[in-house]
């Protein structure tokens, strides 16, 4: 069947006039959003500018945008409770991610979400999640996330940060602690 539209849109064309930002949209993200606020039991606290990147045809937040910020953010609570084995380099991958859309968010707001751990064993976590305004009275969507723990890959764990020592001097203090166990048995 002959088409009659006066345009012809390929995918091609369509990658570059809707997505012509980067290749990776979760890397944008984590260069916008601003850390309010961490906890060691597992919560974090952010704060996003919902700008036309996120948009769908109708000015407000595309459905799938809330999904890419809802998994990238929740997976960070994990990060104060990872170390060796454990989450670390916030492995792991998403195994549900169930998102419940509440209303709709205006291109040009300004949103909050926050994530708390409810629960992180050795293979599975499960992280709970609130996207809201700023001043905490509109729910846009909660979400709940259940990952599942993978072992980082080696050229991940080969990037060092300054928090890496922190995290692995209790690990060598209880290597050395075992070994001298070993030792005298």
């Amino acid at each position: 069947m002959a088409s009659n539209t006066k345009y012809s849109l390929t995918k091609d064309h369509m990658v570059e006039r809707y997505f012509p930002m980067t290749p990776y949209f979760d890397e944008d993200l984590m260069k916008e959003v601003k850390l309010l606020d961490a906890g060691p039991e597992g919560t974090v606290l952010f704060e996003l500018l919902m700008d036309s990147k996120y948009s769908n045809l109708n000015d407000v937040m595309h459905g799938g945008a809330f999904g890419v910020v809802f998994d990238m953010l929740t997976t960070t609570a994990l990060g104060p409770l990872a170390k060796p084995d454990f989450y670390f380099f916030m492995g792991g991958v998403t195994r549900t991610l169930n998102i419940s859309y509440l209303r709709a968010i205006p291109i040009g707001t300004t949103i909050r979400v926050r994530s708390w751990v409810v629960s992180a064993g050795r293979t599975m976590a499960l992280i709970r999640s609130e996207m809201t305004s700023v001043d905490g009275k509109l729910v846009y969507a909660t979400c709940e996330h259940h990952k599942v723990n993978v072992e980082a890959k080696k050229e991940h764990l080969a990037v060092r940060t300054p928090w890496d020592e922190e995290i692995q001097r209790p690990q060598d203090a209880k290597a050395g602690a075992l070994n001298k166990r070993q030792e005298k048995l």
